[in-house]
């Protein structure tokens, strides 16, 4: 098996898009396949992997696309894996019609893409030009069941995988045939697991950080930016630091590559919270780390409790909800407005109500006032890791759409 990688998220590009890139490719190198990863020409990553990588795109416009169809031709694979959700694409329309310009340059070849989520391009932010050459490139492609944000990405994707079940029915809504080729592969931990930590070596990372054994250390894990609420996290935490001087935070994770134009200065403001409200004495902010180190998972054992902070809830997509898992620590997570079977309130994880510093203090006071409690979600943590959020697993599945996928157009047009 020959599969092309197409992604314009990769190391050293700082994205939960590019950690899960560069582990998919490591695993499936692993199963004996030959990876080439097509990605942007920023993305030169000095370390040495057993893959290829040719990062010789450069903004995935209109531009790009004589330079893709060279080299899909050159590189010929039997697959073609695409990874994909629009803001790594400058939200631009090109790669949305990647499947069916594929089947008109090669042979039979299978064709899945990946949605990390259901954001597509939006070609209403680009000139009257490219969208005209938008308008022709559809004409081409036969514009019955060509998607407006997604192009022909639903329709002539042999397989589509997804992240979380409500993904997938916004995409069967919008192109009821594809549900019948929908996959759902959530996430596994998009870090490099440590290895057999002991309990000296707990303590000793512990230690470091500052904590002591005594201290009941909260966890934060994953990127940095405004929808990951960690304002609300630092608002619950000085909460209950007033009523126990034992508690410390430790936030691990950089920020995203990602912009927010409503808060530029995010990253700076949540650091200087704690220092305004007097609590910063409790904090640890660990920083950015390397994609394929140990560090953040040597930093995860040495918490007691996580906190998955996020404003829109807990699901199976999110990758930092199943590294912490993985590691087997109790969870404290918001509560999102469709909770997916996954996820049992009380016995794989404990719910609270998302941007509420009240009700996240209330259930952080719970989980470390209540041992049974906490022994509890941490065994349900471990199963929900081993049932869902398995790089064994997700691989085979992986392996086995691609497989499955017949090539050629999903469905006559």
């Amino acid at each position: 098996m020959k599969v092309l990688f197409v992604t314009a998220a990769y190391p050293p590009m700082k994205a939960g898009e590019a950690d899960h890139a560069y582990h998919l490719c490591m695993e499936l190198v692993k199963r004996g396949v030959e990876v080439h990863v097509l990605t942007t020409e920023s993305n030169t990553w000095a370390h040495e992997v057993p893959f290829t990588v040719h990062p010789i795109m450069h903004d995935w416009s209109w531009r790009d696309l004589p330079c893709l169809a060279r080299f899909v031709k050159r590189c010929a694979p039997t697959h073609i894996f695409l990874y994909y959700i629009g803001w790594v694409y400058n939200f631009h329309p090109m790669i949305t019609f990647l499947p069916t310009m594929c089947r008109a340059l090669l042979p039979p070849h299978h064709f899945v893409t990946m949605f990390a989520y259901p954001i597509g391009c939006d070609n209403d932010k680009f000139s009257v030009a490219t969208r005209a050459v938008r308008r022709a490139v559809e004409w081409w492609a036969a514009p019955v069941g060509v998607d407006y944000a997604f192009g022909t990405l639903l329709r002539d994707s042999e397989g589509v995988i997804v992240m979380s079940d409500r993904h997938g029915d916004t995409f069967a809504k919008r192109y009821a045939p594809v549900e019948k080729r929908i996959v759902l592969i959530p996430p596994p931990p998009l870090l490099t697991m440590a290895r057999e930590v002991t309990a000296s070596q707990r303590q000793e990372t512990r230690a470091k950080l500052g904590f002591s054994p005594e201290h009941i250390v909260f966890v934060y894990f994953g990127y940095i930016y405004p929808p990951k609420g960690v304002e609300t996290l630092l608002h619950a935490f000085h909460l209950i630091s007033k009523e126990n001087n034992h508690v410390r935070l430790l936030l691990v994770g950089g920020v995203v590559a990602h912009e927010y134009p409503e808060r530029p200065r995010f990253a700076e403001e949540m650091r200087a919270l704690p220092k305004q409200l007097g609590f910063d004495h409790q904090v640890v902010w660990s920083g950015q780390f390397e994609t394929e180190s140990d560090q953040a998972s040597r930093y995860i054992n040495a918490a007691d409790v996580c906190v998955f902070s996020h404003d829109s809830g807990a699901y199976l997509n999110n990758s930092s909800l199943a590294a912490v898992a993985a590691h087997g620590l109790p969870i404290v997570a918001t509560r999102p407005a469709y909770v997916e079977s996954a996820f049992a309130d009380g016995e794989n994880l404990l719910f609270c109500e998302p941007k509420s510093p009240e009700s996240m203090a209330a259930a952080m006071r719970r989980i470390f006032e209540d041992s049974e409690l906490r022994n509890r979600l941490a065994h349900g943590a471990v199963r929900l890791a081993a049932d869902w959020f398995s790089w064994e697993k997700a691989t085979t599945r992986i392996i086995e759409t691609m497989d499955a996928a017949k090539g050629g157009r999903a469905e006559p047009v």
